[in-house]
């Protein structure tokens, strides 16, 4: 799978041929680090000084290098995919191995601090179910008034909850049928694709 890289990242990009490949190594270490402890503008500054050039320069390229690298690792993209997707950049093969390194050296750290800023959503642990029925009343006679009430037991990283939810038996068809639906599609060849890829 080759990444696809916007015209902007290509222009942020850019700025590491004007730059020796000694420094586009300085630049990853800032990457990453970037992606451990958060933007440093310090850091963006000295290195301006140093190639005498803006630190919105040198903070774009590492931005674009940090798009770059998580994009990469994210997709877990092979060698040879990740060097054809820097080639489309024109840098010179000197570079591209430097970069291919850096990616190489890099994305299990990256994916382990990516799995990390993925938000945690509740697991399934139970459920538990009732069916209210108010077979005549005073007031309306011969009607029927069917309710399921259902008690969700959700496991929240080692917290347990619950989650009330009551509804009428027609809605709780409807979407029985829409999960239904949605179990349908995740089978079909197009979703498996694309949950082969996200992983």
């Amino acid at each position: 799978m080759l990444l696809v890289l916007s015209d902007e990242h290509k222009e942020h990009l850019g700025f590491l041929h004007e730059v020796d490949p000694s420094v586009v190594g300085e630049f990853g270490r800032i990457a990453v680090e970037f992606l451990r402890k958060g933007s440093n503008p310090k850091i963006y500054e000295g290195a301006a000084r140093k190639l005498n050039v803006s630190a919105d320069t040198v903070q774009h390229g590492v931005e674009g290098l940090i798009y770059l690298l998580t994009e990469s690792s994210k997709l877990m993209i092979s060698e040879l995919d990740f060097q054809d997707s820097v080639l489309v950049l024109g840098f010179p093969a000197e570079l591209n191995e430097v970069l291919l390194q850096l990616y190489l050296d890099n994305r299990k750290e990256i994916r382990h601090i990516l799995s990390q800023l993925a938000p945690t959503l509740p697991q399934y642990h139970n459920l538990e179910w009732r069916l209210d029925v108010q077979l005549a009343s005073r007031t309306l006679r011969q009607q029927v008034k069917p309710t399921v009430t259902l008690k969700l037991h959700l496991d929240d990283s080692g917290t347990q909850s619950a989650r009330v939810l009551q509804t009428d038996p027609a809605t709780l068809l409807h979407l029985i049928a829409e999960l239904e639906r949605a179990l349908a599609e995740a089978k079909t060849n197009h979703c498996r694709r694309i949950m082969r890829n996200i992983k």
